[in-house]
């Protein structure tokens, strides 16, 4: 357990300096770890929720949540998340559709283009709420928030600024993480499950602290741009090794 926590706060740290929760990556490590997949989505939302809180809370303050523009996204890819979350699924699906999803968000993140203006666009505004909806359906189905994947193609259409961006990520994760958990939650009706759930507490201090120390020191010592990067390369790795498991290969 030991490890695997300091895996998970690495893991927080990374994420949270550029704003995303890390969902995607428990969920790998969990995996990796031989974790029961019928609890593993529950324990990544939980310590994604832990991460983004205080990032949601700090963007709000700033002013920087284009709650306008946001609020569509969300009302479609709450309810989807939550009926993702219920939605029962195989181990071998689950594999998959991880393995996939991490390589998608790797690919995303290590090729997300850079703007430092809005360009408004109203087709935009009604094709983003459409892949918001679809992405929040993935989310609460594999135990992820979804800000890694709205965020590039948020950037790729010219959605908003960087940091507009990067607050409306982290509260679409926020909610659809909550969602997802509900979802999750839910479908887990076994005393022995709950029980094995909650063991894994350990793993919730140790993104609390390291989602903290991404937030508050990562991002003045690193680029931001380096930063995505290097997350994208560790996001790129587990994909293959989980994939590599889903096939058999290892």
């Amino acid at each position: 357990m030991t490890a695997l926590a300091l895996l998970f706060g690495l893991t927080a740290a990374l994420y949270a300096a550029v704003g995303f929760g890390g969902g995607s990556t428990y969920n790998a490590l969990l995996a990796l770890w031989g974790v029961d997949y019928r609890i593993l989505p529950a324990i990544a939302l939980i310590c994604n929720i832990i991460v983004v809180t205080g990032g949601s809370i700090r963007f709000a303050r700033a002013g920087l949540v284009p709650w306008r523009r946001l609020w569509p996204i969300l009302l479609l890819s709450a309810p989807l998340a939550w009926a993702g979350g219920r939605m029962p699924i195989s181990e071998a699906l689950f594999t998959g559709m991880l393995g996939l999803s991490l390589l998608a968000a790797g690919l995303l993140l290590l090729f997300q283009p850079e703007r430092s203006e809005d360009l408004p666009d109203s087709q935009s505004r009604v094709l983003t709420p459409i892949l918001g909806a679809g992405v929040g359906f993935l989310s609460g189905l594999v135990g992820i928030g979804g800000g890694i994947f709205l965020a590039p193609i948020m950037h790729l259409i010219g959605w908003a600024r960087a940091k507009r961006i990067a607050a409306s990520a982290s509260v679409f994760i926020l909610v659809n993480s909550i969602a997802g958990l509900v979802g999750q939650l839910m479908k887990i009706d076994d005393p022995v499950l709950e029980a094995h759930l909650m063991s894994y507490w350990p793993l919730g201090v140790a993104v609390l602290i390291g989602g903290q120390l991404g937030s508050h020191v990562g991002i003045r010592l690193l680029p931001a741009s380096l930063v995505r990067r290097v997350t994208a390369v560790l996001i790129l790795y587990v994909a293959v090794r989980m994939l590599g498991k889903w096939a058999g290969w290892f």
